[in-house]
């Protein structure tokens, strides 16, 4: 989908790119196929902001998107491509044979009046949800589960595209986006192609505005506070100069690895590629 240029009759219009649009057929969600979506503006439970620089933003709908492709052998016909705000990928909205409708995330190349389907016995085309002990090797896949049955968890992002590399017994190896090589169970289901909306990444924002929209509040820079309000604050010095780059609180910051330790970190053959 092709990004739209502003006229630049603003400075904040001048380098402003976002989505045009042109690929979606259909503007109002289906009804029946969306719920209301609270929202915590950072909050917790108690009130207490626990995230930071967060609220405002547009009112959205969820829309209820099928991760699992439990219908198999049922075909179904691909009704319309529709935007979703809580997303970056969009949604392919299908129709049943037996006429229930159904969100999926679109794949690239997929288009209305197509036809797709899940499950062991479909074949091994753009759309189609099968597991991966079905899939050929190296196949372009997408929307890929960790646990059989548990639904897609990984590859959901807009362009997003996993490779199955090599299947041995029950596990299957998958490169992931990130470079990390995983294994994963064979019963496990993915589907076929590259996850559609390519031109996401490249999309500039543009002003303050468009950001406030999306829920993000303004974000303050430590160095510019006083020192009863930040680590960072203070002095002549415009970095953290002589120590380590801190939190609010004081925590380290900007390079100490936060993530913990996960079940499922011993699946990983091969780690992801470090950011430069």
């Amino acid at each position: 989908m092709p990004l739209k240029k502003y006229k630049a009759y603003t400075p904040v219009r001048r380098f402003r790119q976002s989505a045009d649009f042109a690929g979606l057929t259909k503007k109002a969600p289906e009804k029946g196929l969306t719920q209301r979506k609270l929202r915590s503006a950072g909050r917790n439970a108690q009130g207490r902001v626990t995230t930071r620089h967060r609220g405002g933003g547009e009112k959205r709908r969820y829309r209820m998107v099928d991760m699992k492709r439990t219908k198999d052998g049922i075909p179904a016909r691909v009704s319309a491509i529709e935007y979703d705000p809580n997303r970056s990928a969009r949604l392919a909205l299908l129709v049943y044979k037996d006429g229930e409708k159904r969100y999926i995330l679109a794949p690239n190349e997929l288009k209305v009046g197509d036809t797709v389907m899940s499950g062991p016995d479909a074949e091994a085309r753009v759309g189609n949800c099968i597991p991966i002990e079905n899939i050929p090797t190296g196949t372009t896949i997408h929307a890929v589960e960790l646990e059989p049955g548990k639904g897609a968890q990984m590859v959901r992002s807009a362009g997003g595209a996993a490779q199955l590399i090599a299947k041995e017994g029950e596990y299957a190896q998958v490169r992931l986006p990130s470079g990390q090589i995983r294994i994963v169970h064979v019963r496990c289901r993915a589907t076929v192609g590259q996850v559609g909306n390519l031109d996401h990444e490249n999309r500039k924002i543009g002003g303050a505005g468009h950001i406030r929209r999306m829920g993000r509040r303004p974000q303050v820079r430590g160095v510019v506070m006083s020192p009863r309000d930040h680590p960072h604050g203070g002095g002549e010095a415009k970095s953290p100069v002589g120590g380590q780059a801190q939190t609010p609180w004081g925590k380290p910051a900007m390079g100490l690895k936060t993530r913990r330790q996960h079940r499922t970190d011993r699946f990983v053959i091969k780690p992801q590629k470090k950011r430069k």
